[in-house]
């Protein structure tokens, strides 16, 4: 197993992992923003205020995508077990 093989499999785990976490953290993301501005326009200071919006909306973000998302994944693991055989001297 080569340098170039192992930092491929990495290269590959971190853009699956990119693909998997992405959708739910650019919601958070969007979802805490909106709650940010409407705090602020409306000069509303409750913390838990944007703790349940964020949660749903990542919630429905992840039952949305979650067939995508196992796809993904059975996709990098059936690649990374067909590799083995292929790495063992």
């Amino acid at each position: 197993m080569t340098d170039i093989v192992v930092i491929d499999i990495g290269r590959d785990a971190l853009i699956t992992l990119m693909y998997l976490g992405g959708p739910m953290l650019i919601t958070a993301l969007v979802v805490g923003l909106a709650i940010s501005l409407f705090q602020a326009a409306t000069q509303i200071n409750e913390m838990t205020m944007t703790f349940i919006p964020k949660i749903l909306a990542v919630a429905a973000v992840l039952l949305f995508m979650m067939p995508t998302m196992l796809k993904l994944f059975r996709t990098f693991f059936n690649n990374l077990m067909a590799m083995i055989p292929n790495l063992i001297p």
